[in-house]
C-alpha cells in the first residue's frame, strides 16, 4: 500500500483499500464488495452515502465552511438546539470540539475547574484516548508506557465493582469517569445496578459523573443512549465516532454550572462547531431519530446476538457472546487475526478488541439479509479455522 510509504507504522493495517460506500457496504478499488461490520471504528453510524447527511454538507458547502466560535452562526445554532433537545436530562450546555479525545480532554479540564480539586478515577479496562490527559485515563499499560509520566493523581477501579470505586476515591477526588459499555476492552457491559450504584457513590461524595459515550452512544445500543439502559444521567457526557455522519466533531455535554465554573479563554476550539461538521451533525440526528435507525439497531442487535448465540452452540471456539444493540463482543478461545483475514475474504469488514475479541460496529442501517450474510461467512471461517486446528492437533 502507498500509503505505508508515508504515513509509518502506527495504525493496524488491513488490505483492502476502500474506494466508496453505501449503507453498510463498502467496495474496494478493485470492486470488490464488503459488508461493513466495522464501520469506521463505529464512525460510518448512519450509513455510508446517508442521504441526509449528504445534503447537509453539500448546501453547507455553498455557504461557508468555517465560522470560529468568537463569531455566531445559525448552522452552529441549529445543531446545538437538536443536540441538547436530545441529550440526557440536566445536561444543557455544550463544548464543541473535533474528536472523542477532545472531548474527554474538555471533561477533565471543566471538572476539574468547577470542583476544584484534582484527582480523577478511571476504571480497569477503560479506553478514553491517546492525547495525554485522556491516556492518563485509559487503563491498559501497553499505550501508556512509552509517554510517561502522564496527568498525576490517577487511579483505576474494578469496572462493575462498587466496592472498589469506593477505595479508589480519596477527598481529592474530582470526578468518575466510565463507559456504560466498555468498547476497546471486548465490548464489557456494565452489570445492571453499577451505573446507578456509581451515580449514587457520587452524590454521596460531592463527586462528579462523566460518561463517555463516545462509541456507546448514539443509538449504538438500541437506545439514544447507553446510560439509558440503566435509566441513570452524568453530569458530563462525552461524545465523538458518529455524532456528524462521518464528518469529524466531538463534544462535552455538561450541566450549566460546570461551564460557568470556565472563564474565557481558558478552553477553546479553533475548529469546534464549524458549519460543515454542524450541518453534518444535525442530518445526523435527525437520520437517527427520524428515521427508525435506533430502533433498527434495537432490532438488528437481537436478530445478530441470536445467530450469534446459534454459532456459539456450533463452535466450541465461542467462548462468549455480548453487548447491546448493534455494540457486538464475540470472544474466541484463539487470536482472531486469521478470522480476520477470512471475513475479509468472504467479503465482510470486521474489528476487534485485543487478541480474542471479534467487535461488531455496523452502520445502524444493516438489514436482516446483510447480517445473515455475515453469520454465514463467520460460520464458514470458524468452520475452516477449526478444521486447520484439528489437523495441526
Amino acid at each position: 500500500m502507498s500509503e505505508d510509504q508515508f504515513m509509518g507504522s502506527l495504525y493496524q493495517r488491513f488490505p483492502v483499500t476502500v474506494e466508496r460506500g453505501v449503507g453498510s457496504h463498502v467496495w474496494d478499488s478493485d470492486g470488490k464488495e464488503y459488508i461493513d461490520c466495522m464501520g469506521g471504528y463505529g464512525v460510518a453510524l448512519v450509513g455510508h452515502q446517508n442521504q441526509r447527511v449528504n445534503n447537509a454538507i453539500k448546501e453547507q458547502v455553498d455557504k461557508i465552511i468555517t465560522v470560529h466560535s468568537s463569531l455566531y452562526n445559525k448552522t452552529r445554532e441549529e445543531f446545538l438546539k437538536t443536540l441538547i433537545g436530545l441529550a440526557p436530562k440536566g445536561l444543557t450546555q455544550v463544548h464543541l470540539n473535533n474528536s472523542g479525545a477532545e472531548a474527554i480532554e474538555a471533561a477533565i479540564k471543566f471538572a476539574r475547574k468547577f470542583t476544584g480539586k484534582k484527582g480523577m478515577v478511571a476504571m480497569k479496562g477503560s479506553y478514553h484516548g491517546k492525547s495525554l490527559g485522556a491516556l492518563s485515563l485509559t487503563f491498559n499499560p501497553k499505550y501508556k508506557k512509552a509517554f510517561e509520566p502522564l496527568v498525576e493523581k490517577v487511579s483505576f477501579a474494578s469496572f462493575g465493582d462498587i466496592e472498589s470505586l469506593r477505595s479508589a476515591i480519596d477527598d481529592d477526588t474530582a470526578f468518575v469517569i466510565l463507559e456504560p459499555i466498555q468498547g476497546e476492552s471486548g465490548i464489557i457491559v456494565a452489570p445492571d445496578g453499577f451505573l446507578q450504584d456509581v451515580r449514587k457513590l457520587c452524590d454521596e461524595k460531592g463527586i462528579l459523573l462523566i460518561f463517555d459515550e463516545i462509541q456507546a452512544g448514539l443509538g449504538r445500543t438500541g437506545r439514544l443512549w447507553a446510560c439509558e439502559h440503566w435509566n441513570t444521567a452524568p453530569d458530563i457526557l462525552c461524545l465523538a465516532k458518529g455524532i456528524a455522519g462521518g464528518v469529524p466533531m466531538g463534544a462535552t455535554l455538561v450541566r450549566p454550572d460546570i461551564l460557568a465554573a470556565m472563564s474565557k479563554g481558558e478552553h477553546s476550539s479553533t475548529f469546534g462547531g464549524n458549519p460543515l461538521s454542524c450541518a453534518a451533525g444535525t442530518a445526523a440526528l435527525k437520520a437517527l431519530t427520524e428515521d427508525g435507525l435506533i430502533e433498527n439497531s434495537e432490532k438488528m442487535g437481537k436478530i445478530f446476538r441470536e445467530g450469534l448465540e446459534k454459532l456459539k452452540e456450533k463452535h466450541t471456539i465461542i467462548r462468549e457472546i455480548r453487548g447491546k444493540g448493534l455494540m457486538i463482543g464475540i470472544e474466541l478461545k484463539f487470536e482472531v487475526k486469521d478470522i480476520l483475514m477470512g471475513l475479509i475474504d468472504k467479503g465482510v469488514l470486521m474489528l476487534y478488541s485485543g487478541r480474542n475479541i471479534l467487535r461488531v460496529l455496523p452502520p445502524l442501517v444493516i438489514s436482516e439479509d446483510d447480517i445473515t450474510k455475515v453469520l454465514h461467512a463467520l460460520d464458514s471461517v470458524l468452520t475452516e479455522e477449526e478444521q486447520k486446528r484439528d489437523v495441526q492437533g
